[in-house]
């Protein structure tokens, strides 16, 4: 494993291949002194960076520098969370959450002329956006958003795409809350549709429950196709393990398959999957420079590799 960038606090990667080279488009950590809470107030992030390199393994990483700041987005209240990044007819969308006034999360757009940014906010937020954690798969000129994170996440706020009055996460015994996925409109900047839940199933068929902790959906989706499965990847959160679910469709319904990344050092698990160069890599973090300190995390990339039936070689994380 490799860390990225030893001088700063980058975390919760989203990582794509923009005109020959490797783009990383992390969420931005730094000692805020905001108490740590189950709400994630201490991750009050306020900017994001862009690095680039053209060897994962070796390559001198660039920094482009900071391309997006809250203090620029006319909706903004705070927290600016992990991000993710389009390309579509030589323009560039990110993606972001961010709280609003009314410390709701909803999830913005700024546009580039150039992977490396600087990105320029819309006046307002995606409308009927909430929640965090989006991530955007292209295929055959179509582009579906994958979103929601659970606890500070907000995503526990809302049932079929409707706010709830009395927010609530189900009981152990009853069906795991899903991430929500959506085809973004022509023209990148809405959503097409009303979002659908992104359904896990046990190998029985039947969808994750709230109580299997190892195994069902918290935050941090990601989507890769690999031999003409879609892959859908994410995080359990309180139990700190990335695991994937495989299925024919962008939609879904996938089958749980198992674990990428076993618990890290520091309480998040937050990630990205690239080809590059015919090789897999999974980008990542944890918080060893930091000491532990889980709001002061690193990224890191290491390579991912595959059996020979499709299924994905766990990596260990290195924690407890």
């Amino acid at each position: 494993m490799r860390y990225l960038v030893p001088n700063d606090y980058m975390a919760d990667p989203a990582v794509h291949v923009f005109n020959g080279k490797v783009f990383i488009y992390p969420s931005h950590d730094w000692e805020s002194d905001v108490p740590e809470n189950d709400n994630g107030d201490h991750f009050n992030m306020k900017d994001y960076h862009v690095f680039s390199m053209d060897d994962v393994e070796n390559g001198q990483v660039t920094d482009h520098g900071v391309v997006l700041d809250v203090k620029d987005i006319p909706w903004a209240g705070r927290q600016l969370w992990d991000s993710d990044v389009a390309c579509k007819n030589g323009k560039y969308y990110m993606y972001f959450p961010l709280k609003d006034k009314n410390d709701v999360f909803r999830i913005g757009v700024a546009i580039a002329d150039r992977p490396e940014g600087p990105f320029i906010p819309q006046s307002d937020p995606i409308r009927g956006s909430y929640s965090i954690d989006p991530a955007v798969f292209e295929e055959n000129g179509s582009y579906y958003m994958y979103f929601g994170g659970l606890w500070g996440g907000q995503l526990q706020r809302y049932r079929d795409n409707k706010a709830q009055e009395n927010p609530s996460i189900p009981a152990d015994s009853e069906a795991a809350l899903p991430a929500r996925v959506a085809k973004l409109s022509g023209d990148m900047l809405q959503f097409a549709e009303e979002s659908k839940p992104v359904v896990i199933l046990d190998e029985k068929g039947k969808p994750l429950t709230q109580g299997d902790t190892t195994r069902r959906f918290f935050e941090a989706s990601w989507m890769h196709k690999y031999n003409g499965k879609y892959y859908f990847t994410y995080s359990t959160g309180d139990t700190h393990f990335l695991c994937y679910a495989t299925g024919d469709s962008p939609y879904g319904p996938f089958t749980y398959q198992g674990v990428i990344l076993t618990p890290v050092v520091g309480w998040t698990t937050h990630h990205a999957i690239v080809e590059y160069k015919g090789k897999w890599y999974l980008f990542h973090h944890d918080s060893v420079p930091s000491g532990g300190r889980t709001w002061l995390r690193s990224l890191k990339v290491t390579e991912l590799t595959y059996t020979p039936d499709g299924k994905i070689n766990t990596i260990n994380g290195g924690g407890g």
